[in-house]
């Protein structure tokens, strides 16, 4: 008990998102029976009272045509059979608009609060629930003394609330008995429906009361300790489809940085499709050109894309763009066994480029001795 106690007060930190939706698998969402409850008794007051004049006009005629049986009929068993089956589908037709609306008000009181869950293990046979030891120790928990108490709390105001509305509907009740039966029994449905609707209000106000403490009380049975919450966020961590979610973000990421940093290359050094890799030379602050993107056929292509756009020289070497894919990283200087063929198309890209801005004849493409 002493563990029990210690475990609970140890238990400060808000569900986590895995932790409801593992509850919820397992059918543990919050539900408020006095909200359903109020939603079917008010639905059910509405439809008597929308519905009770045509209702009592079916049931009236119901009640007249299963008077009216001649003595052969009853003699008769088929017949009997035949005219009970038409008078049940008759009071079912009756009864629909009610039936309807209450079965609609009783399943979607539920998904309101909590939404929808099958689970069936909830339905399944649990021998806990029939252990006399687990028995006792509900009925006298202190969950059962609040259940105990909400039950008596609600049983006071239904009642008060029922002996409100049935004398202040007294003197109909008593004048139904003078009035033809089809206007009775429409009378009565409509005062049962009014009733029903006073009665609403004093179960909504116990919702109300419910409704925030189911849900509060849910929250509290699925609390954690720090160290759950902090090891339920390793063993997400180590999940296979979170590394691979993780590792998709990072190259997502990075190329979109890589991409960002193409208009601020010198050159792209191509294969002339399948590869493509980016240089970016300052004379003044490197000692080597540097690597600022590189990639393979999608990403060669999309590298090859942000260049023309910005302008940046595209050079075919072949061999040069794979040496220089396979062995240097992004951000990374070039190694010193490649300095002379890319200083080769460096040096043709600045010519070219003060080509273009004197408007003099361009340099002719150099053929780079390279290689593999």
């Amino acid at each position: 008990m002493a563990d029990s106690e210690t475990d609970k007060h140890d238990k400060t930190e808000s569900p986590t998102e895995k932790r409801l939706q593992d509850a919820r698998d397992k059918g543990q969402i919050p539900r408020s029976r006095d909200l359903t409850a109020a939603a079917v008794m008010l639905t059910a007051g509405i439809a008597l009272r929308t519905t009770g004049g045509w209702m009592g006009e079916q049931l009236a005629g119901l009640f007249r045509n299963g008077l009216q049986l001649t003595r052969e009929q009853t003699m008769d068993s088929a017949q009997m059979l035949s005219l009970l089956s038409s008078q049940a589908m008759g009071a079912l037709v009756a009864m629909a608009p009610l039936l309807l609306m209450t079965m609609v008000a009783a399943i979607g009181a539920p998904l309101f609060l909590g939404g929808w869950s099958f689970v069936g293990s909830a339905v399944a046979p649990d021998l806990n629930r029939i252990n006399p030891g687990s028995g006792l120790g509900r009925m006298f928990s202190a969950r059962s003394a609040v259940e105990l108490a909400k039950t008596l709390a609600k049983f006071a105001v239904v009642a008060i609330t029922g002996v409100i509305v049935m004398r202040g509907n007294a003197g109909a009740m008593l004048g139904l008995g003078a009035e033809p039966v089809g206007a009775a029994i429409g009378h009565a449905i409509s005062i049962t429906g009014n009733a029903l609707i006073a009665l609403t209000a004093a179960l909504i106000l116990i919702a109300a009361i419910d409704v925030p403490f189911q849900l509060w009380q849910h929250s509290t049975d699925l609390k954690m300790t720090k160290e759950e919450v902090k090891r339920e966020a390793k063993e997400a961590e180590s999940a296979p489809e979170v590394k691979q979610r993780i590792r998709k973000l990072q190259r997502e990421i990075s190329e979109r940085r890589m991409m960002a940093d193409i208009p601020t290359a010198d050159v792209i050094i191509v294969n002339p499709t399948h590869y493509a890799v980016a240089l970016k030379y300052d004379d003044t602050n490197m000692r080597a050109p540097v690597v600022v993107a590189k990639g393979v056929d999608e990403v060669a292509a999309k590298i090859r894309e942000v260049a023309g756009t910005a302008n940046v020289p595209i050079f075919e070497a072949p061999p040069l763009a794979r040496a220089l894919h396979r062995s240097v990283q992004i951000g990374d200087e070039i190694p010193a066994n490649l300095y002379l063929a890319v200083a080769q198309v460096l040096t043709y890209v600045f010519q070219l480029r003060t080509a273009r801005r004197d408007r003099v004849q361009p340099p002719a493409v150099p053929v780079i001795d390279f290689t593999e």
